[in-house]
């Protein structure tokens, strides 16, 4: 995998709060750069939204604020070395693909979110929270939260070292945003709310579509280009999306609930298996067809 030195990042895509209540500092992130010092990690599921989910905190006013835009992205070499500045260049493209096939396949305009990056803990439109829920998208303000260091437990803890296991992770956080710009996500809280037995069922489904529409961005994100019409990536092969696969597999409930050390316990589950994970991934990849994702319609079962 490779990005374009050369394709922009669209202006207030992503905002760095890492020095804003947040502790640590806004210079450049190298890739590998940074620690795990002061970052609770923890591995249960029944966290805020889990890896790789939506804050289910309470709503509320206390939004992070908007730090800085990346100044330091502007330079073409620093725009494919730093870690905080590639990142900005998976979400341009993510958001390009959204931004053209939301209405082609829904009839829908995209509304598009800013990622939030943040050090150690953040206050957000959902409440406040901490590096050891992962990466999540508030529904309450259209953001997406992440703590650049997660990469790190996902390469040395969960097993997911692959470079193309980081934009998977931001797609699947996209994938929450598409679902809350269609009603989707609303629809299934009011489900949960008349039923409350199904609301593990119900969430699983709704992860498993964001995994979903991660993999149909996947199939179109070599084409994918910046305002000016130059592609953010100069090469993207398969072999890079089978480490978002990889990636997938790792944060499985199953997968998660054994490297905690716990029984595999159905019961649990709000993410889905490893196995349904990486099919659904697969399913988006394969077919680039967002409609393809209707886990809801699909008979998912826990």
């Amino acid at each position: 995998m490779e990005l374009n030195e050369r394709a922009d990042i669209d202006a207030g895509s992503v905002q760095d709060a890492r020095g804003s209540g947040g502790g640590g500092g806004i210079g450049g992130l190298p890739i590998g750069g940074g620690g795990l010092a002061g970052i609770v990690i923890t591995l249960a599921i029944a966290l805020i939204g889990g890896y790789f989910g939506i804050n289910t905190l309470g709503s509320g006013d206390n939004s992070a604020p908007p730090g800085n835009n990346l100044d330091q992205c502007a330079n073409e070499q620093q725009r494919v070395q730093l870690l905080e500045c590639r990142n900005a260049l998976y979400v341009t493209s993510i958001q390009r693909f959204w931004q053209k096939q939301l209405p082609e396949s829904f009839g829908e305009q995209y509304k598009p979110a800013t990622t939030i990056i943040f050090s150690q803990r953040v206050s957000t439109g959902c409440g406040a929270a901490d590096s050891g829920v992962g990466p999540f998208y508030c529904p309450a303000d259209d953001r997406v939260y992440i703590d650049l260091t997660f990469y790190q437990v996902l390469a040395k803890q969960l097993g997911a070292p692959g470079e193309f296991a980081q934009p998977y992770v931001l797609a699947h956080e996209y994938g929450h945003h598409v679902q809350d710009v269609l009603g989707t996500e609303a629809e299934m809280r009011r489900r949960q709310e008349r039923d409350p037995d199904s609301a593990n069922q119900e969430s699983v489904k709704l992860e498993l579509q964001a995994d979903c529409y991660a993999g149909a961005w996947a199939h179109a994100a070599s084409n994918t280009v910046d305002k000016d019409g130059d592609k953010i990536f100069k090469s993207l092969t398969e072999t890079d999306v089978q480490e978002g696969i990889q990636a997938a597999g790792q944060i499985g409930d199953d997968a998660l609930q054994k490297q905690g050390g716990g029984q595999v316990n159905p019961e649990q589950f709000t993410h889905g298996t490893s196995e349904q994970r990486q099919r659904w991934f697969r399913v988006g990849w394969e077919s680039g067809d967002p409609k393809q994702c209707d886990t809801f319609k699909a008979g998912v079962t826990l």
